[in-house]
Parts: structure tokens; sequence; C-alpha cells
């Protein structure tokens, strides 16, 4: 069996994001990019009853190999790895607070600061589609432009990165800044950051803890 090692991370990162309540049940998927293509979990599994040869190895025709399934969201897996070189994993989850900015079909604008480690000065919300279909994949991936997180419509999030740890760790911090939303949104309209003081934050990122020169934090 291939990729060992990516198989069983997978499966923790899925008990991880139910646990941390970035997910529910069998809702939600994960990819990772392998040399064939990527790992993709199974449709409708139990994360706690899979097994590292329950993973599904997807390949960018979008043919597959193994015994199960893939999950019912492998096109937009498929067309973020295709149209996005640089991502190592993509997560999807419905978590509480971000699937309720997006059933109110809202942006999460620049209420925070820590908005800039999706990419931008917001984090756009994709319209509505059937889940596992192609228009929501390709809603998905323009919602996704020059971003690395984004809302589904009526749905939950999407969250990149250049691995699973990094993606995993971006998921708190959009899920985060969707409460902080959510929260400000029962008291009033919140203040937002202008796009000077955005790249003002991103300015002051370039030197902010251990990560090399000019790196944007992308994780902890």
């Amino acid at each position: 069996m291939n990729h060992l090692e990516a198989r069983r991370e997978i499966i923790a990162a899925c008990i991880d994001m139910n646990r941390r309540g970035l997910n529910q049940g069998v809702t939600g998927n994960i990819s990772v990019r392998v040399p064939e293509g990527f790992l993709i979990t199974p449709s409708g599994m139990d994360y706690g009853e899979m097994q590292p040869e329950d993973m599904v190895v997807m390949h960018l025709d979008g043919s597959y190999e193994g015994a199960r399934r893939p999950s019912s969201e492998w096109r937009f897996h498929r067309d973020i790895m295709v149209k996005r070189p640089e991502v190592g994993a993509v997560t999807h989850m419905h978590s509480m607070f971000a699937a309720t900015i997006s059933c109110l079909r809202k942006d999460i604008p620049a209420i925070h600061y820590m908005i800039v480690v999706a990419g931008g000065n917001s984090i756009r919300c994709a319209p509505y589609h059937l889940y596992g279909t192609q228009a929501l994949a390709d809603a998905a991936l323009a919602a996704l432009e020059g971003r690395s997180a984004c809302l589904l419509a009526n749905h939950g999030m999407i969250v990149l990165g250049p691995n699973l740890k990094k993606a995993m760790w971006l998921a708190v911090e959009v899920e985060n800044l969707a409460a902080q939303y959510w929260r400000a949104l029962q008291i009033g309209e919140p203040y937002r950051l202008t796009d000077e003081e955005i790249a003002a934050v991103v300015q002051q990122f370039k030197s902010y803890g251990q990560g090399g020169a000019g790196e944007t934090p992308r994780c902890c």
C-alpha cells in the first residue's frame, strides 16, 4: 500500500476536526497531494472506523483506485489540485460558525487583522450549488482565486494549505474569524479594516515569528 504515512495523517486529521468541533459525523472531507494525483477520504465512512486502506487514490482525470468510492466532493478537490500546484492539502468542513455565515451568504470581511492568513482582505462566499456537482467545484475555484479559504453558501468552508498540518491550522483560524463576525453581528455592523491597514499587517507579518524573511505566517 503506497503513501501509508499520508493515509494515517488524513485519518488523524479527520478525527481531530470532529474532536475540535470543526465538523460533525461523516460530513466533510480531506485530500492530500501524492505523485499519482491525490489521496481523498472515502464517501460516507465513519472517521473512527476508517483504516489506511480506505483512503482513495484519485488521478487528475477523475479516475480512482481502491475498494472505496471517493468523497462526493472529489470534483473541487481535483480542480483545486489541477489549478493550484502550490496546494498540498484541501480540507472541507461543516463547522458551526463558518456554515452559519455561509447560510447568510456573506463574505467574511476584514473585521480582524488575522484575515490576511487566508490570503486577502476577505474570505469570499461562493454561490450555492448542489454538493458534489461540477457547478459547485467551479464556484469554489472562483471564490478561492488568490485565497487559501472560502465559504460555500448554505454549506461550509474549504481551506487549502501547502500541507495538511497548515491547512488544519488555517481551518481553525477561519472558524475563529467566522465566530467573531457572527458575534459582532449580534450587536451591530462591525468596523472593517481598510486596505491600507491590511497592507500594513501583511508587511508586519514579514518579520513575525520564526519563519523565513518575507514569509506571511501560515502556521503556528
